[in-house]
């Protein structure tokens, strides 16, 4: 079956959104404002371990140096410089996807599996959020879903279920693993190289993590899409009212062996990627090149073409340039920050504040601060490029370790990105399946609030365990 066209600019089009970039643009003219306000002051660094911490004892009043106003736009390319390495590392992991997508092995893989259970539909939920959440959790899968939505609802509706119910499989799975980021290379990948921690090093905790909210999140769709099946009309069907999975079901879409190759290859890369972590210490140069060679050899099997390899990496690539961005822009606040001088007084400040409170209440306090954040700025590489370079050494100051900030912040990006109306792929989603914003609010907020009482949970563990390494 030809994958079904779906028109995204105009799902998002429909949504009034909040345009990121002026939104970091206009924080940046306000750092740069707010160096002539506050006083410059600094930390001396120490390294230890071969990592740079702030020694709390050292803190400094010195002269002003505001910005100049010509600074202002500077700063946006000294950032994307600055930033350089993990902008190429989404591109590249981006393009890897494109060529993966152009396969078609993960559209096959979703129809057969839709086919199988097509007469066991109390597992098509368990067994189908599982696998878009490994997707969130092992690849950052987010925009990616959005045209197996219509894969999904007409045979949730066929199976007895609704509108709301084949949605959520989609959304709410890859949510969950987007959250729990076990190897999500977009968010804590890239979080954890900010904060100088070994890569995807704590994932045991998080597998943990993903376990909890993986189970509790099945649980709350599995009995909404029993109600359904025993009273229809307890259902919402949005764009999906009396449509079945007749021509799902009739689909010529095969898993070939070349497709099983595909994504045997796909999860040996894991396997290969997680031991070159912990063995060899491989960082964002060493991954990204693993990436590539996955997209090369997953070509080859394909048996596509070297333009189309090429075109769909491109493609891949592409679909990722505005979050890329946004990560070049969020760091030129933290370039105007310390170019003025004023991010150390800030952390000075913070850190004072807090400091009589206990490191894990400091730490739910990162939880509130990311999930605030990521209204404004919903990338998540985007968020860790700007809230990390701060939080990291306010974490040390305050007795949190790095490790359990990044959790708070991979949980405060997470959580929102099935909520907030900032979230562009969601939204483009509801549009998808027609379901208004309002109505799947009202419906998913039990959820919600849940998976924030599960992560506030988690992260005061983390800080009372001393998750780490550090």
């Amino acid at each position: 079956m030809a994958q079904p066209e779906l028109n995204t600019n105009s799902a998002l089009s429909r949504v009034k959104e909040i345009n990121v970039f002026a939104l970091l643009f206009a924080v940046i003219a306000i750092a740069v404002v707010l160096t002539y306000l506050i006083p410059a002051g600094e930390y001396a660094r120490v390294d230890v371990n071969g990592r740079s911490v702030v020694d709390p004892q050292s803190f400094t009043f010195i002269e002003s140096s505001p910005v100049k106003p010509l600074g202002l736009v500077n700063s946006v390319h000294t950032g994307m410089v600055e930033a350089s390495s993990i902008i190429f590392f989404v591109l590249i992991i981006g393009g890897t996807f494109g060529i993966l997508t152009a396969t078609g092995a993960i559209e096959a893989l979703i129809v057969t599996l839709s086919r199988k259970l097509q007469n066991q539909e109390k597992w098509l939920i368990p067994i189908m959020m599982f696998f878009f959440a490994m997707g969130g959790t092992l690849m950052g899968m987010a925009e990616e879903t959005i045209p197996y939505i219509a894969i999904m609802i007409p045979l949730a509706i066929a199976l007895g279920f609704d509108a709301l119910t084949g949605a959520a499989i989609v959304l709410v799975g890859a949510s969950v693993g987007f959250t729990s980021a076990i190897m999500n290379p977009f968010t804590v990948g890239v979080a954890q190289g900010i904060a100088e921690l070994p890569t995807f090093s704590g994932a045991g905790y998080r597998i943990g993590v993903f376990v909890v909210m993986y189970a509790v999140s099945v649980g709350f769709v599995y009995r909404y899409a029993m109600k359904v099946k025993k009273e229809r009309g307890y259902g919402f069907f949005g764009n999906y009212e009396g449509k079945s999975s007749a021509d799902l079901l009739r689909s010529e879409v095969v898993l070939t062996t070349a497709h099983k190759w595909i994504l045997t290859c796909f999860l040996i890369n894991f396997v290969v990627l997680a031991f070159g972590v912990i063995e060899y210490g491989w960082y964002i140069t060493e991954i990204a090149g693993l990436f590539l060679l996955l997209g090369i050899i997953i070509g080859l099997i394909g048996r596509l073409s070297a333009n189309t390899v090429v075109d769909s990496f491109l493609k891949g690539a592409a679909g990722l340039i505005s979050g890329a961005l946004v990560i070049g822009v969020a760091r030129a606040i933290v370039v105007v920050l310390n170019d003025g001088h004023i991010l150390d007084t800030m952390l000075y400040y913070a850190a004072t504040a807090i400091n009589q409170v206990p490191p894990a209440f400091s730490a739910f306090g990162m939880l509130v601060l990311q999930s605030l954040v990521n209204f404004i700025v919903p990338s998540g590489s985007g968020q860790a490029a700007l809230t990390m370079p701060i939080v990291t050494p306010l974490a040390d100051l305050v007795g949190v370790t790095r490790q359990t900030a990044v959790l708070a912040f991979q949980f405060g990006d997470g959580i929102s990105n099935i909520l907030t109306p900032t979230s562009g792929y969601f939204m483009a989603g509801l549009a998808v399946a027609g379901i208004p914003w309002i109505r799947w609010v009202k419906w998913i907020w039990p959820l919600i609030l849940t998976q924030y009482g599960i992560g506030a949970v988690a992260v005061i563990i983390a800080q009372l365990i001393g998750y780490g390494p550090f």
